[in-house]
């Protein structure tokens, strides 16, 4: 890692995430509509970039599924945006999948504070990351997602260095290729999205690849868990007036059951839609429907074959 200001200046003008465009030089002087159209086709390029590394990101799904079948977590770490956009992945995944809230897990560079505030030298600390993983007790079943546009973040390469050493599943994603932190991972998904409409300000089309990358791990991963039946968030936590109201919709998507029938399934299976579901297209009770799906180790559509 650099050990001064200048070797860190030459460092970053490699990357192309930091790279200076001249033909942009002048946009603080184009009509506001203009720049909006500029925008808008740079972010029509992310998900070209992202198509790409679809073989890796699948790869890298395919193994961490496989961890998290046998207990382990899904851990996303990084600094700044990249953090931020962990914290909001792991945030997510309860509601949507019924996850244990320790099952996916977003830790930025610097903690809590950090999602609104940045931390002077956080991300700067490999240690600070090796001792934030340390107190989560890391097993070998878990995965850990190194995240960071620059792929030199030292918080993650340390992380994922860290991890790694210690037998855990880790991946790296960044949006410059031969990254270091690429390099770090088992699995190195490198989306090269280029320079930005605003020189370095890494949180437009960078940030976007990663959020969509960020939302494959996690959702293909429930995916393959279980989670789902079909395209239904079969596991969704009825936790607002909102969910409730889609739960009844899922149930009744899934099994085409009248009203009155949905509501007498949902109140046996303590509001569970999956079990709720499964007793409906089953014709079975609620402790037959749990037996079955815990038996299935929670996928609907085993426990509907046995």
């Amino acid at each position: 890692m650099p050990t001064s200001y200048s070797e860190l200046r030459a460092q970053l003008a490699t990357l192309t995430t930091e790279a200076f465009r001249p033909e942009l030089a002048e946009i603080d002087r184009l009509p506001t509509l203009d720049i909006a159209r500029t925008m808008n086709g740079e972010d029509r390029t992310v998900p070209e970039a992202v198509a790409r590394q679809l073989p890796a990101i699948a790869a890298a799904i395919d193994a961490t599924a496989e961890r998290m079948s046998r207990g382990g977590r899904l851990i996303y770490m990084g600094a700044g945006t990249a953090g931020r956009l962990g914290v909001l992945d792991a945030s997510e995944c309860p509601p949507t999948f019924n996850t244990d809230p320790s099952q996916v897990l977003g830790l930025i560079a610097g903690g809590p504070s950090a999602m609104i505030k940045a931390v002077e030298g956080a991300e700067d600390s490999r240690e600070l990351a090796a001792a934030d993983l340390d107190a989560l007790g890391l097993t070998t079943d878990d995965t850990v997602v190194g995240v960071s546009a620059s792929g030199r973040t030292p918080y993650a390469v340390g992380a994922v260095e860290h991890a790694r050493a210690h037998g855990a599943l880790t991946i790296g994603v960044s949006c410059n290729e031969d990254s270091a932190l690429a390099a770090a991972a088992e699995h190195g998904i490198e989306v090269v999205t280029g320079p930005e409409l605003l020189t370095g300000s890494t949180r437009l089309k960078a940030g976007t690849a990663q959020k969509l990358v960020l939302n494959m791990i996690s959702t293909i991963t429930m995916i393959r868990l279980g989670k789902t039946y079909g395209n239904l968030m079969v596991d969704v936590r009825a936790s607002n007036d909102k969910l409730q109201a889609r739960s009844r919709r899922i149930v009744a998507l899934a099994t085409g059951a009248p009203d009155e029938q949905i509501e007498t399934a949902l109140a046996a299976a303590d509001g569970e839609v999956k079990t709720a579901i499964l007793m409906v297209l089953a014709d079975i009770d609620a402790k037959t429907a749990e037996q079955r799906l815990t038996a299935s180790g929670g996928h609907l559509r085993t426990a509907l074959h046995a």
